[in-house]
């Protein structure tokens, strides 16, 4: 794989992307209506395509372990290391609680729509496949940590285990996995309609998706980002990706699978953490800036890190 290969499959992405800010800001589209057309995408058409790949790929014949294991464990290293200096880092960058849980989800969360894309881009079916193992074991994980930080140092009153569990189930990106993977186990193949179906809805997640990404960054509040903006970037586009493909490397995954690997640690951060911000507490407007800078940054990173990591 050339760097032109990299360059072919991430420029359509961010002129999606380009698209989708293009068409909010030029006010094509009202905010309202993309409001609407996120959560068909959110509920609807990306939980599609979740269950449909995980239903189709035999995860048996991809190193499921190895994968899950180099994400997981990049993941709980970077949350550790932001909660262990949690104080330190606040007074660095003067942030108040709130604004500390914009910083670990902007370090530590990503944005799947832009994953996909890229590895399906790049790699075809075997992309797709390998992305759905990083989905399975990425999002359970990081949805369950960004509650409990954002329940801890933001939300005025935390979580009861009852509203806590409810609120994960509610979850498209977590019942959509588990709904794929015990389809996948079970044995049971459906064929016919069921999958044809799925198949159709999830055709229109990825470009719905990176639409949505672009609908939501905020280019006229950056002008003078706050310093742990660039801090999160840092963290999110550079270190994120160092330790997921040095795990890869040491669990001995192949070239694709590091590929894959180093695309889902280095996309930007979810956009969906904008979202939750908002209704936990966190500092929102804070998120928003991260989000922003981040896909920005992400187009020049992704390159570089993919031809490092291979």
């Amino acid at each position: 794989m050339t760097m032109h290969d990299v360059l072919a499959a991430l420029v359509p992405v961010f002129l999606i992307i380009v698209v989708g800010w293009g068409t909010k800001a030029r006010g094509i589209i009202t905010p309202a209506q993309w409001d609407g057309f996120e959560k068909v995408t959110y509920f609807i058409l990306f939980p599609a395509v979740i269950i449909e790949t995980l239903v189709r790929s035999d995860l048996h014949s991809v190193p499921f372990a190895a994968m899950g294991a180099s994400l997981i464990g990049a993941i709980l290293i970077m949350s550790a290391l932001l909660i262990v200096f949690r104080q330190p880092v606040q007074r660095w960058l003067a942030m108040s609680g709130p604004s500390f849980t914009s910083l670990f989800q902007g370090a530590t969360r990503w944005n799947t729509f832009v994953a996909l894309s890229m590895t399906a881009s790049l790699f075809g079916k075997a992309g797709t496949t390998l992305c759905a193992v990083a989905i399975a074991a990425m999002i359970p994980l990081l949805n369950v940590l960004a509650l409990l930080v954002l329940s801890r140092y933001a939300a005025p009153a935390k979580l009861s285990p009852r509203a806590f569990v409810i609120t994960l189930v509610k979850n498209p990106f977590i019942w959509s996995c588990a709904i794929g993977i015990t389809i996948n186990l079970s044995g049971w193949k459906p064929t016919g309609p069921l999958m044809t179906t799925a198949e159709m809805i999830g055709r229109a997640s990825l470009a719905g998706g990176l639409l949505c990404v672009g609908a939501g960054l905020e280019i006229g509040k950056i002008a003078k980002p706050h310093i742990s903006v660039y801090v999160s970037a840092m963290l999110k586009l550079a270190l994120m990706p160092l330790m997921a493909v040095s795990l890869g490397y040491l669990f001995g995954l192949n070239t694709t699978a590091i590929a894959v690997v180093a695309i889902c640690a280095s996309v930007p951060t979810a956009s969906g953490g904008y979202v939750l911000a908002r209704q936990m507490g966190g500092d929102a407007p804070l998120m928003a800036e991260m989000i922003t800078v981040q896909t920005l940054i992400a187009m020049a990173t992704m390159p570089l890190v993919l031809a490092l990591a291979i």
